[in-house]
């Protein structure tokens, strides 16, 4: 089963024009900055919102504007999740999950509870489900009328930490037995990496990049993705050894090549000194400390300055440093620390 879609929605002065195709047998993550698009797309495709351009499912045509055709969502057998899980209060789990069912449907409503671990809360009202109960039995509801189109929407993002993986670990064994297409939109990178085959990354309504986890984060197009990998991401024009930042700095980079590219830096290259440093760094400039973030054990440190940079520390070096907000350090990145590809 599979889905193509080259659609364009216009609302309130927002535009989401956008390609999506996804294979059978693959679950699509769709992230990107608050505002993006990511819900309108959602709603675009169960029907919800009109649009202009074609969407079609398994071979079906569920909307052409060329032709006026448009599928009601109650005909799409497309299955919506939300975040805040909605199940009717005054039904047990068991009448939640049979509900939009019909033959034998009190039957396989708890065969599907069964399967799901959760048949000893059949019986049990909503009030008396934890978050991740709740959510687990809003999806098995949804799963269980068999669409065609299952639509995820932050589905663990109102989950407490605590139990998040563990619904994680569920929904993944459930979208690996599920047979239709899978698109799910989060705007937790673990989330995206731990269930999706690709992510497709959205900014203001159109699609930047999209390709598998690791080739996303490996070589990020946009400050929102290097954020997502926790890279630094910087842009400018290549000259061989050397690249001219568009905000007018020069790194030092060899075998950059000739034209516009992206050069990435991870934290962990980005050294701290207290007076500027001799020896190999090519690159070392003057930097403030602008903002310090415990992580683990270690501490990014956000740095202004002619090159801005995340730098990633020990919280011994921050203390020999003396570093705190507004601290003046000098930073270096060898230049064979720095990965270089095209714009």
């Amino acid at each position: 089963m599979s889905l193509h879609a080259d659609i364009a929605v216009r609302r309130n002065g927002f535009t989401l024009d956008l390609k999506l195709d996804v294979d059978p047998g693959e679950t699509v993550a769709i992230l990107g900055p608050n505002g993006a698009g990511k819900t309108t797309l959602l709603r675009a495709l169960a029907g919800l919102v009109p649009l202009h351009g074609r969407v079609e499912l398994d071979g079906d045509v569920l909307d052409d504007s060329a032709t006026g055709r448009h599928v009601p969502t109650e005909r799409r057998r497309v299955g919506l999740v939300f975040q805040d899980h909605v199940l009717f209060p005054h039904m047990s789990v068991l009448q939640n999950v049979a509900f939009g069912l019909k033959a034998d449907a009190t039957r396989s409503a708890r065969e599907w509870l069964e399967r799901a671990g959760l048949g000893e809360k059949a019986d049990a009202m909503p009030r008396e489900l934890s978050g991740g109960q709740a959510q687990r039995v809003a999806l098995i509801r949804t799963l269980a009328t068999r669409p065609r189109l299952l639509l995820l929407d932050e589905p663990l993002s109102a989950l407490d930490v605590t139990i998040r993986a563990e619904v994680r670990r569920d929904l993944s064994r459930q979208l690996a037995g599920f047979e239709g297409v899978r698109i799910l939109v989060t705007h937790d990178p673990l989330e995206a990496i731990a269930l999706a085959d690709r992510l497709v990354i959205l900014e203001q309504g159109t699609v930047v990049q999209t390709g598998t986890p690791s080739g996303v984060t490996a070589q990020p197009r946009s400050r929102f993705v290097a954020d997502l990998a926790g890279v630094n991401l910087l842009r400018g024009h290549a000259h061989h050894d050397h690249i001219e930042l568009d905000g007018g700095a020069v790194i030092a980079a060899p075998d950059s090549g000739e034209g516009d590219v992206f050069a990435v830096i991870h934290p962990r290259a980005v050294a701290l000194y207290l007076s500027r440093p001799e020896g190999t760094p090519r690159n070392v400039w003057r930097a403030k400390a602008e903002d310090l973030d415990l992580q683990g054990e270690r501490v990014r440190v956000r740095l202004t300055g002619e090159v801005p940079l995340v730098a990633e520390v020990t919280p011994s070096a921050v203390r020999e440093l003396r570093l705190d907000r507004g601290a003046e350090v000098w930073a270096a990145v060898k230049a064979t620390e720095i990965s270089v590809y095209r714009a």
